[in-house]
């Protein structure tokens, strides 16, 4: 039997913020915990919540931040109840500590009390390219920022590890050799609980035939993930064709003009819970992703596990999921004629399709679970 381990899970932002960090960490406290394990989370308090409940279960501390980019980069407010918090932790025993992303006030405060307690700590990379404002002169300010936070870093952590193994070869661009990957992953069992028990139809909520092809984006609702050209791209589609649909779920910085471009053939649904949005993704015949910039991204697996056929660019980890044609159809980027020309194509070819969609499952299954994930990051924390 495995001794119990403390673990304390670093993320700058986490529930009711939905993106591929937070679920990452809830997925993988969940499978710690299924272990015997304690953890506990610290994120920032981005929506102005209680500095501490339990959520899922799971005890959650919100430190004060500033929010800036409208919440997309939370920086830490050294207040009272910062230093309130920082005593509970300080008191607090843990094993390890386990940061996600290098680029935060947040990360760094993580990696220096993990220093300060004389305990173990990693830090996950979800990301392969700095983050974006659509600014070039910020995007650079932003860049350099990103460089010498991360030599700080360096100072306090020397683990990391990537969620793909092209976070891996990002973190070479800061001369980092990371040490290994922990993968994104997804919870199979739960995903076929929740398609067992599923309650609603949005085929039928939104008056989609049955034998209509349906698109799907889920994710944050941002310019980084391509939503304009896939909306573009949409456009052109249902101008030859009435039997192809969108369904968008999610919230962000386009949400308003998603909306604009509502028509009885795209269909935003807003932000859904997971129950809502395996519902939809097993209705969905094609997920559709055409990212600028991926880690490795959640959407896709929780789609694959749904039985979607993945239809992405070559960012991030897609192809570390999607291995060769065969399993799903991976585009070099999102430009919006290479888009249209590859939908085209997927949409007519059923058979091939089928064929991906059963690949992928499968090797979803052996390689990418929070079991395989959790087991390693037991491993490691036992490593002398």
């Amino acid at each position: 039997m495995k001794d119990k381990k403390r673990y304390c899970i670093f993320a700058a932002q986490y529930f009711p913020h939905l993106g591929g960090v937070e679920r990452y960490t809830f997925n993988l406290s969940k499978k710690l915990i299924e272990d015997g394990n304690e953890v506990v989370i610290v994120t920032s308090n981005v929506y102005r919540l209680a500095e501490y409940e339990k959520v899922d279960g799971i005890p959650v501390y919100r430190v004060p931040c500033w929010n800036l980019l409208d919440g997309r980069y939370p920086v830490l407010k050294m207040n009272k109840t910062f230093r309130k918090i920082h005593r509970i932790l300080k008191n607090h025993r843990f094993d390890m500590v386990i940061v996600n992303t290098r680029f935060y006030p947040h990360s760094l405060y993580g990696m220096l009390l993990a220093k300060r307690k004389k305990v173990k700590c990693i830090t996950l990379d979800h990301g392969t390219s700095h983050l974006s404002v659509h600014n070039k002169f910020w995007d650079t300010v932003g860049a350099v920022f990103e460089h010498c936070l991360t030599k700080v870093d360096g100072i306090f952590c020397k683990d990391y590890y990537g969620v793909s193994k092209a976070c891996n070869e990002w973190l070479a661009h800061f001369h980092i050799k990371a040490k290994g990957v922990l993968y994104n992953s997804i919870d199979l069992e739960e995903v076929q609980e929740l398609q067992k028990n599923k309650t609603v139809s949005y085929r039928e909520r939104y008056h989609v035939p049955k034998d209509a092809t349906v698109i799907t984006f889920t994710g944050r609702l941002l310019k980084e993930k391509g939503l304009p050209e896939l909306l573009n791209v949409m456009d052109r589609i249902n101008q030859k064709r009435n039997d192809v649909y969108l369904f968008i779920a999610g919230d962000g910085d386009m949400e308003a003009e998603i909306a604009q471009r509502k028509n009885a053939h795209i269909i935003p649904v807003g932000r859904i819970d997971f129950e809502h949005i395996v519902a939809l993704l097993s209705e969905s015949d094609i997920f559709c992703l055409p990212s600028f910039s991926e880690g490795f991204s959640t959407s896709i697996l929780e789609a694959a596990a749904c039985g979607c056929y993945i239809l992405t660019t070559a960012r991030g980890g897609a192809r570390e999921l999607l291995i060769n044609d065969e399993y799903g159809c991976v585009i070099p980027n999102n430009n919006e004629n290479i888009l249209f020309d590859a939908l085209e194509k997927v949409i007519d070819d059923k058979e091939g399709r089928a064929k991906g969609i059963e690949l992928t499952y499968n090797r979803i299954k052996d390689h990418f679970t929070w079991r395989i994930v959790a087991n390693q990051v037991e491993k490691i924390c036992e490593e002398k």
